[in-house]
């Protein structure tokens, strides 16, 4: 039998491992990813972090203008916006960058960095290069042009979101004394509403609350009121799941209220009090109240007095509502019987507070 050269063996192993993996050995510019939510849209931006390192960046390490890299095949190229690979920026719905749109995805990030504070950002489809040197400008998914700020000195390249708000965010690179500050934003409330209707035919569906929360969120946040309408009577009757609630006529109501349907809104509201605990009945109170339907109003006021003559809260609420409408003897009245029977902290103050007020304390 022919002999194996042991060490022929273990060089081939050697190269045979080298040909499919390398050792995991750590970067000079070292590897980060910073994400902020917006609603309920992710965005994240992957990037390397050189350190100034007491070298000149702005028109020396980092040129200004499009530069031919000398390598690849981009004779104009903008910078990396970091180290290494491509930084990347991806948005897990679309979303909006300095006013313009961009979809869902994720694109490379870069700059053109100028002289006197300006600067394009640039956004890619080509998100998987190394660096800017096959940049294409035929590949670019979006152009911006935004200012630059002075900055106190950041030693590490960094990407942040210091202002965040209900719908957009400030994301900003900054590096040594300069920042790169862009805006963000995102149509929250289609997004919400985009993500339950995709949702709606599947398991998701077969839930009453999830049309309930879905018809509130619209209501509360500028969606369709009709389509909310829809949603919310599915939820009361017609389906499987359906079940009338309290809770659900309250939606229903306040949705007919803002479409100004008011009779069928007021309508409404008598036959969920019939269903109303203490709490649900004395919030309808305080809502007809506000509605300036005093009528209504007194009414729930005074069924909840029925149906717990020993909440010292019931007599309270209806001396704000007398108060509301002028009628002072009958509010000094409520508010006195309410601080007879040792009311808690809260309602002893607004009881006294208004009766201060009336000039009855």
């Amino acid at each position: 039998m022919k002999k194996i050269n042991f060490y022929v063996v273990l060089l081939l192993l050697v190269y045979s491992t080298s040909a499919q993996a390398q050792l995991n050995t750590p970067r000079g510019s070292q590897l980060a990813t910073v994400t902020q939510r917006v609603g309920i849209t992710d965005i994240s931006i992957t990037y390397s972090r050189p350190s100034v390192n007491g070298r000149e960046i702005w028109g020396s390490l980092v040129p200004y203008g499009m530069n031919n890299l000398g390598f690849g095949t981009a004779t104009a190229a903008p910078w990396r916006a970091g180290a290494n690979e491509n930084t990347t920026i991806t948005f897990s719905h679309d979303a909006y960058v300095e006013g313009k749109p961009i979809k869902a995805g994720t694109y490379a990030l870069f700059f053109e960095v100028k002289p006197n504070n300006e600067a394009t950002l640039i956004l890619s489809k080509d998100n998987q290069a190394w660096g800017s040197f096959y940049y294409d400008q035929k590949r670019d998914a979006l152009r911006a042009n935004i200012s630059t700020k002075k900055a106190q000195h950041h030693e590490l390249l960094t990407f942040e979101f210091n202002t965040v708000n209900t719908n957009d965010a400030i994301a900003s690179l900054v590096w040594g004394d300069k920042e790169f500050p862009f805006k963000i934003a995102v149509d929250v409330t289609d997004v919400v509403l985009d993500e339950f209707r995709a949702k709606s035919n599947g398991q998701f569906g077969f839930n009453r609350q999830n049309w309930e929360q879905a018809a509130a969120y619209a209501l509360n946040n500028g969606g369709d009121l009709n389509e909310a309408l829809g949603w919310i009577d599915g939820a009361i009757s017609g389906n499987f799941y359906s079940q009338k609630t309290f809770n659900n006529l309250a939606i229903k109501g306040q949705i007919l209220n803002k479409l100004g349907r008011t009779d069928e809104y007021a309508a409404l509201m008598d036959e969920a009090s019939g269903m109303a605990n203490k709490q649900q009945l004395n919030a309808l109170g305080y809502q007809m109240m506000n509605a300036k339907d005093y009528e209504r109003a007194v009414a729930f006021f005074k069924e909840n007095i029925v149906r717990h003559p020993d909440d010292p809260n019931g007599y309270d609420s209806l001396g704000e509502c007398y108060k509301n409408m002028g009628e002072n003897q009958k509010a000094i009245k409520n508010f006195k019987k309410s601080l007879s029977m040792n009311p808690p902290a809260n309602v002893k103050a607004n009881s006294e507070k208004h009766l201060k007020e009336l000039g009855a304390l």
